[in-house]
């Protein structure tokens, strides 16, 4: 059963690297967020390799049933005006930029390669129900239940603060309404032609 579990992987490894390059190369909004939902899936399976269901399920519904969605109804929303305008500028800040990419993943890669045995081990087999949601939830309410709550009031916060930045920006409609009084204006005289006034 070995055998199937590398075939999984190396099909949610094409997956995550297929899909995000699509989402970084792609010029259409719309097949970025395909390419993105690609890489959500595939993530989604290795979480599932790493019999971590839980994981596996939050990430299928949080970002693929949420985020995902929310990017496509933007663009959708928004049509053309969600097309970036080509870019004029010099292209050596992009160069410079790829050129440290690439330095840092070749110095990441000799590092993995010079550690040898030491960063291939194999991993220790998970304990029995290791990653699931029974087990998730009885840690997050026994021995993490002060972050969790602790958490939920940062994001609590969080959403106060957005709401009221986000209010601050506007103008009360409450406010000011009273309008001036406004003054009729003179119509203007007839116009008496030549004809009208020898009559």
């Amino acid at each position: 059963m070995e055998w199937l579990q590398y075939i999984f992987f190396g099909v949610c490894a094409l997956f995550v690297i297929g899909g995000g390059l699509v989402t970084v190369a792609s010029r259409k909004p719309i097949r970025s967020a395909m390419g993105l939902l690609g890489t959500i899936l595939g993530i989604a399976g290795c979480f599932l390799l790493l019999s971590a269901q839980f994981l596996a399920v939050i990430q299928l519904i949080v970002y693929a049933g949420a985020v995902v969605i929310l990017f496509v109804f933007l663009v959708m929303m928004l049509g053309s005006a969600a097309t970036s305008p080509s870019d004029a500028g010099s292209a050596l800040p992009r160069y410079v930029g790829a050129g440290v990419f690439l330095s840092a993943a070749a110095g990441a890669l000799i590092f993995i390669i010079r550690a040898g045995s030491k960063a291939l081990q194999t991993m220790p087999v998970a304990a029995e129900g290791f990653g699931t949601i029974e087990h998730v939830g009885r840690e997050i309410f026994t021995a993490r239940i002060v972050p969790f709550e602790l958490t939920g009031g940062l994001l609590l916060v969080a959403v106060v603060g957005a709401l009221a930045v986000a209010r601050g920006t506007q103008a009360d409609p409450t406010r000011g309404t009273e309008a001036a009084p406004v003054e009729p204006k003179a119509l203007p005289a007839p116009k008496i032609t030549q004809g009208e006034s020898e009559s």
